[in-house]
């Protein structure tokens, strides 16, 4: 059997991951939130340049942070 070769028990190790990381919200410090603010009204949604200026953070982690603090469906 190959190393790339997969089993289907992957898929439930998947799901897994994916569940935690919809339930997962990173910890950002006021410095981190400040640039994500400045650089979201220079660049807009270009989450993947933002985090391009923080080291250690991904645009996703930007995003969902972004998202959950932003909302507008809070009404």
């Amino acid at each position: 059997m190959s190393r790339f070769d997969h089993s289907s028990d992957d898929s439930s190790v998947d799901s897994r991951a994916e569940d935690f990381s919809q339930d997962f919200k990173p910890e950002f410090s006021e410095d981190e939130e400040t640039l994500i603010t400045r650089m979201f009204k220079l660049v807009g949604e270009r989450w993947s340049l933002i985090a391009g200026r923080i080291p250690g953070r991904t645009a996703e982690e930007i995003e969902k942070y972004w998202t959950a603090r932003y909302s507008t469906s809070e009404d």
